[in-house]
Formats: C-alpha cells, structure tokens, sequence
C-alpha cells in the first residue's frame, strides 16, 4: 500500500475486506459525501456518480477526458441517419464484464444488456422500473426520453438501432451521460432469480476501469483494478474514496498525505493551498449553477410576483463575496456564461429590501414564515449551503419573512427535496452533463422535468418555456437553437422560478505525487488515468 496511508485511514478501513495487498499501488481520494446508491440511472447527484458510472461502468459513447467531445466507447462506431431520427450503434467485440466474488459472467457484452439497461427507465411495466419501490429515473423522465424514443432494437448481437420520434439535437451527447451506462442483463438476470434484485443497487456489475470492492456507509468504498479492461488499463492497483463530509477535515488529510487528491476545498484555504509546496491546486469556471428553487405549486410562491420580491430582497453579491470569496460570480441566468446561447442580455433583479417588501405588500402577503433548505454537503457549485440560508434568512428578515433553516443527510435531502408539498425552498445546484444548453433547461426547468420522478425541485411548468426548448432539440441550426434558448432564458426571468445565486470556479488540490489527473469541464472525477509516484 501507498506510504500516504496513514493509521487514521487504516482505522477507518479496518475491516479485512478494505486491507489492500502490501505490493499494490493504491490511490485514495477524499469524497465529499456517501453515494447514493451504485445504479447510476437511478440519480443525478455528482457524488454518487463519482462512486458508480465513472469507476465501475462504462456507456456506448462517452466524453473525450477533459472536453464535451463525444467520442465511441462501448459502442466502436455509430451511424446517424441523413433525416436525424436514426442512431446505429456497432458494439465493441469482446468487453467483458466484471468477475467478481458475487458475479461471474458467461458472455460478453452485447446488444441485450443495451436494451435492457434502457428498457427499464423507460417502460412503466418493466420488471426492473421499480426493482426498489419508490425507484425513479430521473434524468430519463425528465429529460423526455420516453417520448422522444420511438423504439430500441437489436439487429444482431452487435448492433443496436434507437428510432426517434423526432430529431434530437442534443440525443447522442445524451448518451454519454452517466444514465445511460450499460448494466449487465445476465447479472440482472442472476439477482432476479436469487430474489435480489435490490442488489444491482448495492454491489454493482460494471465494464468500467475499476470494479467494486466494497462500500462502509459513510466511511469507506473501494475498489480494484479491472484486469479485464476493454481499453486502456488503470494505472493503479486499488482505488479508495474516504468519505469526508467536512472540507477542513479533507484539507488536514491531503496535507498529512492520507488522501492523495481532495474536491471542493473551502475557499478560504485556497490561497493556503496553492502555497503549499507539496501540493498541486487545479483550477477552471465551473460548468455550474447554484440555486434556491421555490415550491411554485404551493401558496403564495406560486405567485411570480412573490418569487421576484424574495428575489430582490436578497444581497446575492453579498452572498458571493462572503461565501464564495473570489472564487465565484453572480448568477442571473439559468445556465453559466462559459455555455453557447447564455443570454446577457438578461436583466438580474436589482438588491432593493424597500421595493421587496413594497412588491409583498402589494401581492397580500404579510407575515409570510417559510424554510430555506440548506445542503449538508460541499458541491462545486456550492461551498456552504448553510451559510448561504443564514445570510438569506437575515436578508428575508428585513423585509418581515421569518425563514426557518433545515437539512437532511444528502440522499434523503435529495429524495425529499422532489416531493410535490414540500414546504419552501431548497437550496440546489447543477453542473452541466454533456454541454448542452438542453441539460440545465430541460432537466431542471420543463414541464416534464415537473413530473413525479424528474429533477425540476420547482415544480414548476411553464408551457411556452417548454415549447421552445421542444423547438430547440428538433432544430440541427446552432444559430436556430441559440436564440430559442435565450428566449427561454428571458422567460424563466420574468417568471423567477429560482433565485438564481452564484456560479464557481473549481479548485481540485492533490499531492504532487499524483500524474494524470484530468479536469473535466463537466465537474466529474475519474481515475482511471491517474498515477501516484512511490
């Protein structure tokens, strides 16, 4: 094992089944929260995509290491048709999946395990929509999947044919995100016969880099080097997310070398960390946006006039210099400003309390007490939720709005930040998946996100918002798709859905003894290239 492993990481990795062998060559990357699970179709969350997709499985096109390129993966090449309404995939001869302790695979991959890794978030009726009650796809329903997929078809056991419904311009970026890795139906298979399905959740089965070893909640998940790899092996032996919620206890293992690479340093210490002659700090504008979404289906923020009141009661620049302290930047649209068809032209609610609370009186609202949900966890978007609630919270209070803070353990923020009567607003955020335009709009804002099961934490539906992002995926013309993106951005502002916050630069620190590491503009951590020198 790495000479960075330290007696603490041991204690936390006690158990016999996290002891790496002496010889192997380990790295350990100090996570910012637990996974939610290891289905990556069944979330969103950049944390539990960390721990599942991006190690343990792969997709038919993924994107190029650093950029929103898309490139061929588990699928070696692909066919669109002249009219845009078919995809052709050819499959990759040869990819095994991972033999483990649980699971040994008879065959390789082929076309089956495609149509049944997309089957079931599709397929209300599916076996495997619901293998966990209360299971929802969100990504897949809130991105219209279901209704923009005509139909899935194995031509052979090394071709696959998806048929639209109608052109989609963002379809095959869409692919190469983290919903759509390729399970495998013959372990599926396995569980369901065992009366385990709950497993494919739990103990993942992958083509990845890396294969899952184990999981202690809140503490610990390893994983090895995929002998088997289809394409270029990983560098290190075993791979090892300490889970550490808080970012100063992150910051005092990278420098004690019980991590070897930490995310989401707190912005105070960056200057601190760039000092350090031990270590390397990476840097890059955040492909990001943090929010608060309102509950617009609940009194009186179902109002666009009571959501544009609260939004100018609020000191966002305050917020940003405090919480995010030069590592971030004012947020008026719903997508950030490195992103094509981003619309300056977008007037932000001016910081007035006397208007704000003149605008409540004016809509009947008096003595208004509401909750603003504050995240546990650092994300790149979001440094410190809490503090942003209690600075909200004190501005809110000027203007007679009594705010009530609250939290949830991250998984269960999530699940109950989805539910239709939940109280106030939640503090959230995004970073973009596939660079697209469509993947903030449409996941986090269309009337199909709104629906049981999607990822829009406003509920809030909008039919002319949604009829130009509908135009705008049919449209092949950038220039076309542009400005009915900016229309729609110019829409969500009148409306006022959000209050839009911030959107970060991010820092990634590691040791200098780590080669490889690439930053990826689409805020995800991946492994398989990187090294760490003896």
């Amino acid at each position: 094992m790495s000479a960075f492993v330290t007696t603490s990481l041991i204690a936390i990795a006690s158990a016999a089944a996290f002891a790496a062998p002496a010889a192997a060559k380990t790295l350990i990357y100090c996570s910012e929260g637990s996974p939610e699970g290891f289905d990556p179709a069944a979330y969103t969350a950049g944390t539990t995509f960390d721990a599942s997709s991006r190690p343990v499985f792969n997709r038919l096109v993924e994107f190029k290491d650093g950029s929103t390129e898309v490139q061929p993966a588990l699928a070696e090449s692909y066919e669109i048709s002249d009219d845009g309404l078919t995809y052709t995939f050819k499959l990759r001869p040869g990819v095994k999946f991972h033999t483990t302790d649980y699971f040994t695979p008879t065959r390789e991959l082929n076309a089956d395990d495609v149509l049944f890794s997309f089957m079931r978030q599709g397929d209300a009726n599916d076996p495997w929509n619901q293998y966990i009650p209360g299971l929802t796809f969100e990504y897949y329903n809130s991105m219209e999947m279901a209704s923009s997929i005509k139909s899935i078809e194995k031509v052979d056991d090394l071709t696959v044919k998806f048929t639209l419904n109608a052109p989609n311009a963002p379809f095959l970026a869409n692919l190469a995100m983290d919903f759509a890795s390729i399970q495998s139906k013959e372990y599926a298979d396995q569980l369901d016969k065992a009366g385990t399905k709950e497993n494919l959740n739990s103990a993942p089965i992958g083509t990845g880099p890396f294969k899952f070893v184990a999981y202690q909640k809140d503490a610990v998940i390893r994983f090895s080097k995929n002998p088997d790899y289809w394409g270029t092996p990983a560098k290190v032996d075993d791979l090892v997310f300490a889970i550490t919620t808080d970012a100063a206890v992150r910051l005092q293992k990278l420098q004690a070398g019980e991590c070897h690479i930490m995310p989401y340093p707190a912005p105070a210490d960056i200057e601190a960390l760039k000092a350090d002659q031990n270590l390397t700090v990476m840097e890059q504008p955040g492909l990001n946006v943090a929010y608060v979404a309102y509950n617009t289906e609940v009194a009186p923020f179902d109002k666009p006039e009571v959501r544009k009141a609260l939004n100018m009661a609020v000191n966002k620049q305050a917020i940003v210099d405090a919480v995010f302290q030069g590592m971030g930047e004012v947020a008026k649209n719903p997508i950030p400003p490195t992103m094509w068809s981003y619309n300056d032209a977008v007037t932000d609610e001016t910081y007035d309390p006397e208007a704000a609370k003149a605008a409540l009186e004016a809509a009947g609202v008096t003595d208004l007490s509401m909750k603003i949900w504050a995240m546990p966890v650092q994300r790149p978007y979001m440094p410190n939720a809490r503090r942003v609630a209690e600075m909200m919270q004190e501005d809110l209070s000027k203007v007679g709005v009594n705010v009530e803070i609250v939290s949830y353990e991250w998984g269960e923020y999530l699940k109950k930040s989805m539910e239709p009567n939940r109280d106030g607003a939640v503090i959230l955020g995004w970073t973009g998946d596939n660079g697209d335009p469509d993947n903030f709009l449409s996941v986090l804002l269309s009337c199909a996100g709104a629906k049981e099961g999607g990822a829009n934490r406003a509920f809030w539906c909008n039919e002319e918002f949604s009829g130009l992002l509908e135009q705008a995926k049919q449209a092949s013309d950038p220039a076309e798709r542009t400005k009915l993106y900016e229309q729609a951005q110019v829409i969500f502002k009148d409306q006022a859905p959000w209050a839009t916050l911030a959107h970060s630069t991010v820092v990634m620190p590691m040791s200098k003894k780590v080669t490889g590491y690439v930053m990826s503009p689409l805020g995800t951590h991946k492994f398989d290239t990187v090294d760490v020198a003896e």
